[in-house]
């Protein structure tokens, strides 16, 4: 249980050209962390300060209650980063070859790494947070601007030949293993920048990043901002539950509306039986942002083959994969391509038994019978599947999955796992009345790791899908100190309505599931350095941690923990845990060509380099699953991680769930799935690292041996 603490609240203050925090702390980006400035910071006079007192609860570098904030304030919070930024990064430049230190080229570059991070999120992230349009326009232009400035200081020469000559002549002995890997780290990223390249080049390549970044801002913005609805009579949505029809909004002319956001779009697919209801839903789904993503995504692809070319890389995959665990794109295709051909018998059995139902609901309702699995059929006869042939009713289901019940169990499940105490902050000030603010403690120790915020439901304007924001790192400060995690974890669950509270899906409890495992990764980590911060993994390990933690949700002990009738109280019954349970493998060979349809498409845009991006993803599908897209559609201009720092990589979420599996079949199933002792090991072996070591490594420590391919291939109903 959570019991309330006191909290201290710094005063911060503004100023109109830089910032001072007046305690140790700093604000912090999802890519990089940095340290706070030192308390007594040297400020020059001539800027103005306006001093702003609010209720930060301490530890949180920044103002997250964005209702408090302007567009105004976002802007010349923005500068004054920038400035700030600019400043320290010229005295490094300015130094002599050989005067470097570790002091005073390393370490400086670490710090400005954590407070670009955390100074950066709370002008960056109102974006997808705030209520208020314009705050959210100021940010996304702060964002761009920000991105602007991290391009032109990335391509600094002068930086990257201090770094270089550190190493070269004052060495690397005496230092830590995570001291040598940043210095590494730091001429690495400097070469993929061709700052051991031509001046020409290096403009050329500046050029080409400011310009990606500002594509990929605005093809966030687009997805952000859409509202689309449409509108359908109640006989048009014949099969959806009534609590479901009964709570939407009456709209043109007496009709219903609904919109594509998740708590519409999937129950909408999976469960009206109207063909042509799910047909406008799936296509205003698929063709969302078409005409203006479109040609930002191929401008995109385009940029980033340059800028392969003019670093020496046959193309985007190459250069992206070179950090990953992968390492080339050869290997992603053999690993995409050899898992399609083991999958492929399962889906051809899979679609036999989905056409015959088909085949019987349309003599049953008298619709047209194509003979075909039509585009905007497989999520509606997957969730049949379920229904018919493992008796699953998803509807009966959800009602032992109240989300307060849900939060209550995971924080519960968590916290006894991985050793932790979580307590939630009252009338915390946040962006919006319905999120929820949690401070972190070990729970042996009562050492403070962070906090983390919990924003649920959708809203007009907020980020669409589900995912977690690193706002501020874990990472050493100048003084020796720690400053702890803070990040927000986003999700579009449905609200709670006059009559029933919010109630889940079994498919949105692992994604909850899934989602709070990053929480967790980001609050647990221990890393010295920002750049290796919480999730700053190799991406194609990213997913890993959090994808192992899903297993939980298809156990009896959690879910029992997590459940309860929003009625009677009463947990999941025990035949339910049991037909959920073999429901695990259910369109196994479907929803894993998905994926790999997904994976395979983004390969082959950043292998060639260039792309039609809608003909190319409906051949991809063609040739994967033997499913026509709709005409006139074009998904990948709403497939958001193609712009959002998933390019060439979306391959990960398999690739990572081969070691997901592993790590929860080898370890915590044989020795107990809430064992504290393996789950302390979890959190010391793979989340307190961070990136600080190759995840190789974090592997091989915790399983006592290389990972294998066997518990993967048996989770999806194959042989080993």
């Amino acid at each position: 249980m959570s019991v309330a603490v006191n909290c201290a609240f710094p005063t911060i203050t503004v100023l109109s050209k830089a910032v001072r925090i007046q305690t140790a702390g700093v604000v912090v980006k999802s890519l990089l962390c940095a340290s706070a400035p030192a308390p007594g910071s040297f400020i020059p006079k001539r800027f103005i300060a306006t001093t702003i007192t609010m209720p930060v609860p301490q530890g949180i570098n920044g103002v997250y209650d964005f209702r408090k904030v302007t567009p105004e304030y976002i802007e010349k919070e923005t500068d004054a980063l920038i400035l700030k930024q600019r400043t320290v990064y010229d005295n490094v430049g300015s130094l002599s070859l050989d005067k470097v230190t570790y002091e005073n080229v390393i370490m400086v570059l670490a710090n400005l790494m954590a407070e670009r991070s955390t100074m950066g999120s709370p002008l960056d992230f109102p974006q997808h947070a705030a209520t208020d349009k314009a705050v959210r326009e100021a940010s996304s232009k702060a964002e761009q601007k920000l991105e602007e400035f991290d391009v032109e200081m990335s391509m600094r020469k002068d930086i990257f030949d201090r770094v270089v000559a550190f190493r070269d002549s004052v060495g690397l002995e005496g230092l830590s293993d995570e001291q040598k890997r940043l210095v590494d780290k730091l001429i690495l990223h400097g070469r993929r920048n061709g700052l051991h390249l031509s001046a020409g080049i290096q403009e050329e390549v500046k050029k080409i990043k400011k310009s990606m970044s500002e594509l990929s801002i605005k093809f966030q913005r687009n997805l952000n901002e859409d509202n689309t609805k449409l509108y359908f009579t109640r006989e048009e949505l014949g099969g959806m539950p009534d609590d479901f029809v009964n709570e939407l909004t009456e709209g043109e002319g007496g009709k219903l509306e609904v919109t594509l956001k998740y708590p519409h779009l999937f129950p909408i697919t999976k469960k009206c039986r109207v063909p042509n209801t799910r047909c406008l839903m799936v296509t205003a789904s698929q063709a969302k942002c078409m005409e203006e993503n479109t040609p930002i995504l191929e401008d995109l692809i385009t940029l980033r083959q340059k800028q392969a070319e003019l670093l020496g890389y046959k193309n985007h995959a190459a250069y992206v994969l070179e950090e990953r665990m992968a390492r080339t794109p050869e290997n992603v295709a053999e690993f995409l391509s050899g898992l399609s051909d083991k999958l492929q018998p399962l889906w051809k059995q899979e679609r036999v038994d989905m056409l015959k139902l088909k085949k019987e609901e349309c003599e049953k309702y008298s619709y047209e019978y194509s003979g075909t699995m039509d585009f905007w059929d497989f999520r509606y006869y997957m969730n049949q599947v379920e229904e018919k042939m493992y008796a699953i009713d998803q509807n009966e289901v959800r009602q032992y999955f109240p989300l307060e019940k849900v939060t209550s169990g995971l924080l519960d499940i968590y916290q006894s796992l991985l050793g932790l105490q979580f307590t939630q902050i009252p009338d915390a000030e946040t962006w919006h009345e319905d999120v929820l603010l949690y401070r972190v403690n070990d729970a042996k120790s009562g050492n403070h790791l962070g906090y983390f915020f919990l924003d649920l439901y959708p809203r007009d304007g907020k980020f669409g899908h589900a995912a977690v924001f690193p706002l501020q790192p874990s990472c050493t400060t100048p003084d020796g100190g720690r400053q702890v995690a803070v990040c927000a974890m986003m999700c579009n669950f449905t609200k709670p309505t006059k009559d029933k509270p919010a109630l889940l899906d079994h498919s949105e409890v692992e994604t909850y599931f899934h989602e709070f495992g990053h929480v967790m990764h980001h609050i647990c980590s221990q890393a010295s350095f920002a750049m290796f911060a919480g999730t700053r993994v190799e991406r194609d390990f990213l997913e890993a941690p959090s994808q192992m933690l899903e297993n939980w949700v298809w156990e009896k002990e959690p879910l029992t923990l997590m459940s309860g009738h929003y009625e009677t109280g009463e947990a999941l019954p025990d035949d339910l845990v049991e037909k959920l349970r073999k429901s695990r493998k259910a369109n196994a060979g479907g929803f894993n060509l998905r994926q790999i349809i997904l994976g395979t498409f983004d390969q082959a845009i950043h292998t060639r380099g260039q792309a039609d991006t809608k003909s190319l993803f409906a051949e991809t599908y063609r040739n994967i699953m033997d499913i026509e897209p709709i005409p006139n559609t074009n998904m990948p201009a709403n497939f958001g991680h193609l712009a959002g720092g998933y390019d060439a990589q979306y391959y990960g979420y398999l690739w990572s769930e081969v070691f997901s599996m592993d790590m929860y079949e080898s370890q915590f199933k044989k020795q107990g799935i809430l064992n504290p002792e393996v789950g302390a090991e979890y959190r010391r072996l793979i989340l307190q690292p961070g990136g600080s070591r190759d995840a190789t490594l974090l592997l091989r420590d915790f399983l006592g041996r290389d990972p294998t391919h066997d518990a993967f291939l048996r989770s999806k109903g194959l042989q080993a």
